[in-house]
């Protein structure tokens, strides 16, 4: 593959297409019981009238057309997609058989560009993330997709850290790509979620900044990184779309998907990257300053949604009496709480969570044990 060009060049961008792939297949197990296989989070109008799904889509409008916009979601999710999002082309809804975490997910969406457009642009972004400003992010993927048309680089979206958090992964900063690319630095290394003493030397340092799990990059060249990192991977997805014939497509995707590894884009390419000494790709990150939330689980929610004096967070029908810092989500039945403090409440039709509030993470093992006592009327 040719080298990269430390300066970009100006004017290559403005001939490459640009894609946008929304990542929508996760089950969101730690916002249970709300979310359902069927109806996961991403799929829920957990911050107001619209899903996630459809915030992540009115976001990257007009930036990325209808046309040019891909969504990737799980098999039992497919109709419903399909369902919130009835402008979007059928087939630009690209079903995965069973998940297998996000670089299998990038690189399902990679061939289906490359079948077209092998050097297109690609913009991945999750669905269930919360963003203030859709204007601030599309100004930040105009400018990630300015590089990655003319540079061999991925891109990454570093959020501005506002608190010493814990619960994110960060990227280390290097130096300026170049004096005439403003606001562009080279990624030293990608750090997994840290301590809280760690985290407060992060937001001091200056030269970190929260992994969005955002990139911008040319199909072509996410495709070699594959090559170089996760050749499995790529041998066992080259070329899927231009040679299986639409009829079975579901069935070998089914059956290529049982060999794949189970690895997010994060560890299989972009660590590998940036701990290499003489990669031949390098990894580039955009800073930006945005109100931004992954929502990962109900603990997140006051930010979302405020909370009262007594920093009670509630959607729906919320009586607290003596109650403070608790989170209650009971959009049909009436809650009241009484003498309680720093709880998570979660009313749905067949099931109810009771959960202490520092405990928000673990509602997954309460999915795995459902799973395990055979109970799949309730996941």
């Amino acid at each position: 593959m040719p080298q990269m060009s430390e300066r970009p060049r100006k004017g290559d961008h403005r001939r490459l297409p640009r894609y946008a792939v929304i990542m929508a297949g996760g089950h969101g197990t730690r916002f249970w019981p709300r979310s359902r296989r069927r109806l996961p989070k991403q799929l829920l109008p957990i911050t107001g009238r619209r899903t996630l799904l459809q915030e992540s889509v009115r976001r990257l409008l007009p930036a990325f057309p209808w046309e040019r916009m891909l969504v990737v979601t799980s098999r039992d999710q497919g109709r419903e997609v399909r369902r919130q999002l009835p402008r979007l082309p059928a087939n630009h809804v690209l079903m995965e058989p069973m998940g297998r975490n996000t670089a299998p997910c990038i690189a399902l969406a990679a061939e289906w560009i490359a079948a077209r457009q092998p050097d297109a642009i690609m913009a991945v972004v999750p669905a269930d993330h919360v963003i203030d400003s859709g204007a601030a992010l599309r100004r930040a993927l105009g400018a990630a997709c300015g590089l990655a048309a003319c540079t061999d680089t991925l891109v990454t979206l570093g959020i501005k850290p506002t608190r010493a958090e814990t619960g994110y992964g960060y990227i280390e900063v290097a130096g300026r790509i170049a004096r005439h690319v403003p606001n562009m630095y080279w990624v030293r290394r990608f750090h997994e979620k840290p301590s809280a003493s760690v985290a407060r030397r992060y937001r001091a340092s200056g030269r970190h900044l929260w992994n969005s799990g955002m990139f911008v990059w040319r199909a072509s060249v996410f495709r070699q990184a594959l090559q170089n990192h996760l050749p499995d991977l790529r041998r066992a997805l080259d070329g899927f779309w231009a040679s299986t014939r639409a009829g079975r497509r579901a069935q070998r995707l089914a059956r290529l998907y049982r060999s794949l590894p189970s690895v997010s884009v994060d560890v299989g390419i972009m660590q590998p990257l940036t701990a290499a000494r003489h990669a031949l790709q390098r990894v580039a990150v955009v800073p930006v300053q945005f109100g931004w939330n992954d929502v990962g689980s109900w603990s997140a929610m006051p930010d979302i949604w405020g909370h009262d004096r007594a920093g009670n967070a509630a959607v729906g029908k919320v009586l607290p009496v003596a109650t403070k810092n608790s989170i209650v989500y009971s959009p049909e039945r009436l809650v009241a709480l009484v003498g309680v403090t720093d709880l998570i409440v979660v009313d749905s039709a067949d099931a109810l969570l009771i959960c202490a509030r520092d405990r928000a993470q673990d509602v997954r093992k309460v999915t795995d044990e459902i799973k395990r006592r055979g109970w799949s009327t309730y996941l």
